[in-house]
């Protein structure tokens, strides 16, 4: 039962890391040095995120990433360059979540939940691109909310209901994989649009700093 439940903790960290991975950070790192969570004995090496400088940098990432995440485009721009960071991010969270075991059990967390958050991260930026067509801007704004709120609760559930965050992710797995490939064909018609409204803010920008 501990390892079924070392695994769902795992894939639950993975799954909302791929949805926020500094959310994620920050949200463990604070509730181990506030006392709210309680880290199972196998993933004891989660500590290490209630450092203070690991605190201080989760914190000024997310604050970048909740502003970034509330602009059209911005954001959308902002998970395509965290398609690798977040996958990343997430499986080298596991690997060191579980500490110095089998190579094999490692690399095999390391996989998993790199995979896991790859999926979650995809299902996330393809339904903002949706999103972001809309021409009300209140459905990009909820959805990011959302996103902020999700998190913690995905933190708390993966440590404290291991096995409820294992049904879950198993669940939300299968229509994300279905999901994949037609994101891939949405990144592909907005791939001019993200430049032009990069490019278009970069200009603004430069015009700014010239006028001053």
């Amino acid at each position: 039962m501990d390892a079924v439940s070392t695994l769902g903790s795992l894939m639950g960290l993975a799954f909302v890391s791929g949805l926020r991975l500094y959310s994620t950070v920050l949200a463990v790192g604070l509730g181990i040095r506030l006392g709210y969570l309680t880290v199972p004995p196998p993933l004891g090496h989660l500590q290490l995120l209630a450092q203070t400088p690991i605190l201080v940098i989760a914190g000024v990432c997310f604050a970048f990433e909740f502003v970034a995440d509330k602009i059209p485009w911005v954001d959308t721009a902002w998970d395509v360059i965290h398609t690798i960071i977040r996958p990343i991010g997430a499986a080298v969270l596991a690997a060191t979540a579980i500490g110095v075991v089998d190579p094999l059990v490692t690399l095999g967390a390391f996989l998993l939940c790199g995979g896991i958050a790859l999926s979650s991260h995809s299902a996330k930026a393809g339904t903002r691109i949706v999103a972001n067509h809309s021409p009300e801007p209140f459905s990009n704004v909820g959805l990011s909310l959302a996103g902020d709120v999700i998190v913690p609760i995905g933190v708390w559930l993966a440590l404290t209901h291991p096995l409820v965050s294992l049904l879950l992710v198993t669940v939300a797995i299968a229509p994300i994989l279905w999901f994949i490939p037609r994101l891939i064909r949405l990144f592909r018609r907005a791939a001019p649009r993200i430049g032009d409204v990069v490019q278009a803010r970069l200009r603004r920008a430069s015009v700014s700093q010239t006028a001053r």
